[in-house]
């Protein structure tokens, strides 16, 4: 059963805050998934993954990229796992099975009402499937683990 950390982002989006954390991924040597909500967020947070300053180099990967196996990220707006990723990102609570995955993710916007109250909903029903689950807010200095 996967741990789950929710991640409320309260200083930028995904496109930035995945950074580091994808980064901290690939340097413990594991793979990762990237699920979003639609095109358009897949769109965004390819283009900035590709200009990212810290980490200089997240190599990554989407349904147009030739052998999804190799890409040690992968981008996708389904439930999908080409390369066979231990750890998921799961961004504004895009639908996925985290069954077969060691560490889930869940970024959330909480500079939104709507966005809070679904991720609410996700962390009771994450707490009554047993999984063990961390949070984390977005500080001025980075990830502060709460509670």
């Amino acid at each position: 059963m996967p741990e789950i950390g929710f991640y409320h982002l309260t200083r930028s989006g995904p496109e930035t805050a995945l950074a580091s954390l994808l980064g901290r991924t690939l340097a413990a040597g594991e793979r990762a998934l990237v699920i979003c909500p639609d095109a358009a967020r897949l769109a965004s947070i390819d283009a900035a993954l590709w200009v990212s300053q810290s980490p200089d180099w997240l190599p990554h990967g989407t349904s147009t990229t030739p052998h999804p196996e190799w890409q040690p990220i992968f981008l996708t707006e389904n439930d999908i796992n080409p390369n066979e990723a231990t750890y998921l990102f799961r961004i504004a609570g895009a639908a996925a099975d985290i069954t077969p995955y060691k560490r889930v993710f869940d970024l959330f916007d909480g500079n939104d009402e709507f966005s809070l109250l679904a991720a609410r909903e996700r962390w009771r029903a994450a707490k009554t499937d047993g999984h063990a689950l961390t949070y984390w807010r977005q500080t001025q200095s980075g990830w502060e683990k709460a509670g």
